[in-house]
């Protein structure tokens, strides 16, 4: 059960990540949410040669990663959830939640501390907003959140299958929320009650700190409204927001490879304050 599941986890995360991709990247020529103005050939090289890096790194670093520890805490009782009694679908559920929790919590500390946001501003720093924007990490920061999350799937004690499941749901929903993609009003108010919608979560890709430090959930919702951090609207609108950090506009610097890589060294934070609010 263990070895398949370790050996199925490949084929299952890969099939949603392209299912997913293709899904939202042809949604985005159908019915964009707003006009594209830097050349998409030029940020998805950008973007998505990222994102190859990342996983090459990522399986070198983590050759187990959070799928086959979880499963050696089940068999070995480690963490929360392996030593309390619990229906198994239960017991799934509230792992995928808490998971949730801790990435939203991990968001929220990587606006607060400035070593973090240099690097976190890779994310943030992309000048438009689409599917790639969803999976633009610097490698540093994708390090540093598996070394989070391994710590967390051991204190927490999740299901191999709780954790498969919040892997391929945070990968799909990432992809999701950063469409752009047009959803009609009345839709997005009743989906954003159940999950992270692509407006509700533009509003943090923001050029305004305020903004930025706002809507920080990638999955579930409620994180945002139990923290008070949730905020509905741009004060601009959708169409008119701008969307990346104010001090970087160099698309050489902000869509391009090398840029990206050099860019949390540059001294220059801007405002990152987590508390700052209009």
């Amino acid at each position: 059960m263990e070895q398949s599941l370790i050996e199925q986890e490949k084929i299952i995360r890969l099939g949603f990540f392209f299912g997913v991709f293709i899904l939202v990247a042809l949604w985005e020529v159908v019915a964009p949410r707003r006009p594209l103005i830097i050349s998409k050939t030029l940020r998805w090289s950008a973007n998505l040669g990222v994102v190859v890096l990342n996983t090459i790194l990522l399986r070198l670093i983590f050759p187990t990663a959070a799928v086959g520890l979880a499963l050696v805490g089940e068999a070995k009782n480690w963490g929360l959830l392996n030593n309390i009694e619990l229906p198994p679908i239960l017991g799934i559920i509230i792992g995928v939640v808490l998971l949730d929790f801790a990435i939203y919590s991990q968001h929220v500390m990587f606006h607060s501390v400035p070593t973090l946001w240099r690097l976190h501003r890779v994310h943030h720093a992309d000048m438009e907003y689409d599917v790639t924007t969803g999976a633009r990490f610097h490698p540093i920061e994708i390090i540093l959140s598996m070394a989070i999350k391994l710590g967390v799937v051991l204190a927490l004690g999740p299901s191999g299958v709780a954790v498969l499941i919040f892997e391929v749901l945070l990968n799909a929903m990432a992809m999701f929320n950063h469409g752009n993609i047009h959803i009609p009003v009345n839709i997005d108010r009743v989906l954003r009650m159940f999950v992270v919608t692509p407006d509700m979560h533009r509003v943090h890709h923001s050029v305004h700190a305020p903004m930025a430090n706002s809507n920080f959930g990638f999955n579930l919702p409620w994180w945002d409204r139990l923290m008070g951090t949730y905020v509905a609207q741009p004060i601009e609108g959708h169409e008119n927001m701008e969307i990346g950090i104010k001090e970087l506009r160099d698309p050489k610097l902000v869509s391009t490879i090398p840029g990206l890589l050099k860019l949390p060294f540059i001294q220059h934070l801007g405002e990152y304050t987590i508390n700052r609010r209009w």
